[in-house]
């Protein structure tokens, strides 16, 4: 197993205006270890195959990504934000599984009071 270190996204819904909702991303540090690692190219409509990857990374949850595992959107891995395509609980760990490259609305906002999800 390979080690992993990096920000997970976490969506929040705030309201901007009266009425008016959008999806709100922060992101967290995370400790983890990388179970599964593949990639594959999927043909496409383009020139070239879209890139997505099929792994799967085990973190150690803290109470907050516990409590918002719904809410989870992409992992940091390999210089980029992936799509997290669904989230295991086997507490204390949350195994997520990541697919193509993350184009969500809006950049990722640091929290910095967001404590590590160190082990």
């Amino acid at each position: 197993m390979a080690k992993w270190y990096g920000k997970i996204g976490f969506a929040a819904n705030v309201e901007t205006a009266p009425g008016v909702w959008t999806e709100r991303i922060t992101a967290r540090p995370y400790y983890g270890d990388v179970t599964k690692n593949m990639s594959k190219n999927q043909p496409g409509g383009e020139v070239n195959d879209n890139l997505a990857v099929s792994n799967q990374i085990s973190i150690v949850a803290d109470p907050f990504a516990r409590e918002n595992f719904h809410a989870i959107r992409y992992a940091a891995y390999m210089g980029a934000n992936w799509k997290v395509t669904s989230v295991e609980v086997l507490y204390p760990r949350l195994i997520l599984s990541i697919g193509g490259v993350y184009n969500g609305n809006g950049g990722p906002q640091s929290d910095p009071s967001a404590p590590s999800g160190a082990p």
